[in-house]
């Protein structure tokens, strides 16, 4: 796990002086480009605003490091990054407090937080949003010059032989295989939702098993595309475009079939720091904070005030972000939304089945 520390000038002066500060706040998110964003946009400006000091933390997601905190009664971490699914089962199992959510500020010009944010996103009692993003599947256009260009490519080991990076974990994947499989975006999770449905993707994700490198965490994708470990990789659209924008790297996305989904903070239920974590909580989820945030990576933000102010890549005017955010008209038009409820109620039975799925030869 990776630890960065972001120290306020006196909390720098303190540790100079052979006294180490005391934590105000234990932030945890996904680490690389994503959490970098979340530093600069919001850390920075939050630490030097209040005078108080924030410890980031990286982790992979889920909530069993947050279950083990919270059933042994040792809440270590204030506010958490988590996916809208793992938000739901948090609030539903009692694992994050509940959110005043008058709280949040009102948009600029006076629209209450309520109407501000995108529809349905402050609907789960625990959480608040800050981004929409995506996975997508990506290719090096240096070692692909025709490549592919729709979800069932992916699979097509035929057309284009090579191995390909998958995030070890059913969601996602599992969508994707039904829709290479020929599954319309709109029943993906009708027929999820039955036995033969979650044999036929399976028996999908079947047909490439022998030639899928599995990866875990966010920043590998890029990494094994950049070392030609894989001919295409699965990947948060963020993290490819940051490869592409701030390392030049050649990379191309493909949007078809593209997993869009939110991102929320939670405070994990005995938080220590609960009044700071609401404060940081709000002030990061404002509307110039989420827009700043977008000018760092191409997550879309989860207010609609912050779009317009959304213009280019932080200090290169030249690359403009708009047609980079995953709900950009031409990347958004055979896009599946993840079904959080889905995820909710079937996520531990699905985990079994697909770690015995990976155990079999």
């Amino acid at each position: 796990m990776h630890l960065k520390t972001l120290l306020t000038g006196a909390a720098f002066a303190a540790l100079m002086a052979g006294t180490a500060p005391a934590k105000d706040l234990t932030v945890v998110s996904w680490g690389g480009a994503y959490t970098k964003s979340q530093t600069e946009a919001y850390h920075k400006p939050w630490a030097a605003m209040t005078g108080k000091s924030i410890v980031s933390e990286d982790y992979n997601g889920g909530l069993s490091e947050i279950k083990a905190q919270v059933e042994a009664g040792n809440v270590t971490w204030d506010v958490v990054d988590v996916e809208l699914s793992d938000a739901v089962r948090a609030c539903d199992e009692g694992l994050a407090e509940e959110i005043d959510m008058s709280v949040l500020p009102p948009a600029p010009d006076g629209t209450p937080a309520a109407e501000d944010f995108i529809k349905g996103t402050l609907d789960v009692p625990c959480a608040v949003p800050t981004i929409v993003w995506s996975t997508i599947f990506a290719y090096d256009s240096e070692k692909m010059a025709d490549g592919p260009t729709t979800i069932a490519d992916f699979f097509d080991t035929a057309k284009f032989p090579g191995k390909r990076g998958l995030k070890k974990s059913p969601k996602v994947n599992l969508e994707m295989a039904l829709m290479a499989d020929g599954v319309a975006a709109g029943d993906v999770y009708a027929i999820l939702s039955t036995p033969e449905g979650v044999d036929r993707a399976f028996a999908k994700l079947d047909s490439i098993k022998s030639e899928v490198v599995w990866w875990e965490a966010g920043a590998q994708p890029p990494q094994l595309l950049a070392d030609g470990e894989v001919a295409m990789t699965t990947a948060f659209n963020g993290r490819i475009f940051n490869a592409v924008a701030a390392e030049g790297k050649p990379f191309e996305i493909v949007w078809d079939g593209q997993v869009w989904d939110l991102d929320l903070w939670i405070i994990p239920k005995g938080a220590p720091n609960k009044e700071t974590a609401l404060d940081f909580i709000a002030f990061s989820t404002d509307t110039q904070r989420l827009a700043d945030q977008a000018s760092w990576i191409s997550y879309g933000p989860a207010r609609q005030s912050s779009a317009p102010l959304v213009a280019s890549y932080n200090s290169r005017p030249d690359l403009k972000m708009a047609p980079h955010m995953p709900t950009a008209p031409e990347n958004f038009r055979n896009a599946l939304q993840n079904d959080f409820e889905f995820w909710a109620d079937n996520q531990d039975e699905l985990n079994e089945r697909f770690n015995t799925w990976l155990a079999a030869n």
